[in-house]
């Protein structure tokens, strides 16, 4: 089978690192140690396999390619591996066990906990928060918490794959490919929402307009909840997709005084160190993870307030945190999904791609515009180049069509 294979080579790593940091928007095919290569089609005993019809590019893939990824999450992949966990497949075969026939569509949890290790349940997967799993190192798996970046679980970026029976949801009838390969990124933008949803009567800053912020104002107009949600987003495209996806604000926020603006808050001057807030939002979603949206959050937190990093930062410079204790703030992660407490059904945890499917079907929840690119996977330099520079190519979601 053809498929996107990603080796291991530290030189080819920090060679992407560097170039990185002097063309932050450029994808370098020649430096990444990944190529189209034909390779066995191997999956592990009781597994699914699947067709490819649609394979997202994820934000975490980009991390990978620019050198960006955390040291402290080597234990946690495995290599060499097939990229590729946001897809939208067809089963090859008959799935008696899940009620389904060969050649039904369907999209994949990429999470790999105990379930699909065949070990018993530690005590996060035994509480349905199997995205915290204990065990990603061990059981009949190589170490790896997620398809598409672990030996053997090959992801989607590839004319075939497999997955677990467990991790397979059917694609309701009448939802097109195009809306269902969103479904891994919706599902993403939605766990933190769900675990961390506002209170009626809250402001919410959404920091970062790329993909999963676009989903998480969705998710919380879609949810029904009472608040204003403000959006901090860097490109034009960007700020249009935001607006039509519920928000009841957009900013670019060049500096905090225009942030505080937007709060209803109050300015401080500082003589040093870009100014404070008094009096700001209640809970901010940030879906950067980066130094400057990590320390704009902190100020532009109310008292109590609470913090939320979806995008996937690996590191933090230069950042004042003193925001966290003077105002006795509240800082929180979110790492894929699970299940969570539904706010329509009275906190009842639901599985929170079932969930994500279910508001994509819904044919209410927005999704125009979000699914900008379709390329083969023949041209997957072309895909990652536009990908990176999302103001070049006015990218959102990048996605490879295998069909």
């Amino acid at each position: 089978m053809q498929a996107l294979l990603y080796r291991r080579s530290v030189w080819r790593y920090l060679a992407c690192a560097a170039a990185a940091k002097l063309a932050p928007r450029r994808f370098f095919p020649s430096l990444a140690p990944l190529s189209l290569e034909t390779v066995p089609f191997d999956p592990p005993k009781g597994w699914l396999p699947l067709v490819p019809r649609l394979c997202g590019i994820c934000g975490s893939d980009l991390g990978l390619l620019r050198g960006a990824e955390s040291p402290l999450l080597e234990p946690y992949a495995s290599l060499p591996f097939i990229l590729g966990h946001e897809m939208v497949a067809t089963l090859a075969q008959d799935a008696p066990e899940l009620g389904l026939a060969a050649g039904a569509r369907v999209v994949v949890e990429p999470g790999l906990p105990c379930e699909t290790r065949n070990l018993p349940p530690c005590r996060s997967c035994r509480e349905g928060r199997y995205n915290r799993c204990e065990r990603f190192l061990d059981g009949d798996l190589p170490p790896g918490s997620f398809l598409g970046f672990t030996n053997r679980a090959g992801g989607a970026m590839a004319t075939r794959t497999a997955a677990h029976p467990s991790r397979i949801l059917p694609v309701p009838e009448g939802l097109a490919d195009e809306e269902a390969v969103l479904t891994d990124s919706l599902a993403s933008a939605l766990q933190p929402v769900l675990d961390h949803y506002p209170a009626d009567g809250a402001t919410v800053l959404v920091i970062g307009a790329g993909i999963v912020g676009q989903h998480v104002v969705r998710c919380l107009k879609a949810l029904g909840g009472d608040f204003r949600v403000l959006v901090a987003a860097r490109h034009g495209k960007q700020a249009e997709l935001a607006r039509a996806g519920g928000a009841d604000d957009v900013i670019a926020a060049r500096s905090r005084r225009e942030l505080a603006e937007a709060l209803g808050a109050r300015y401080l001057p500082t003589t040093l160190g870009g100014g404070n807030i008094e009096g700001g939002a209640d809970v901010v979603f940030d879906c950067v993870g980066g130094s400057r949206t990590f320390g704009d959050a902190l100020v532009a937190l109310a008292a109590g307030g609470r913090y939320v990093m979806v995008g996937a930062g690996a590191s933090l410079t230069g950042v004042d945190v003193s925001s966290l204790w003077f105002r006795e703030l509240t800082v929180a992660g979110s790492s894929g999904c699970a299940t969570g407490p539904d706010p329509r059904r009275g906190g009842e945890r639901v599985r929170t791609s079932a969930l994500a499917l279910e508001l994509l079907a819904s044919g209410t929840y927005p999704t125009a515009g979000l699914l900008s690119h379709l390329f083969p996977l023949a041209r997957w330099r072309e895909a990652f180049g536009a990908a990176f520079d999302k103001r070049a190519s006015g990218s959102v979601k990048v996605a490879f069509d295998l069909r």
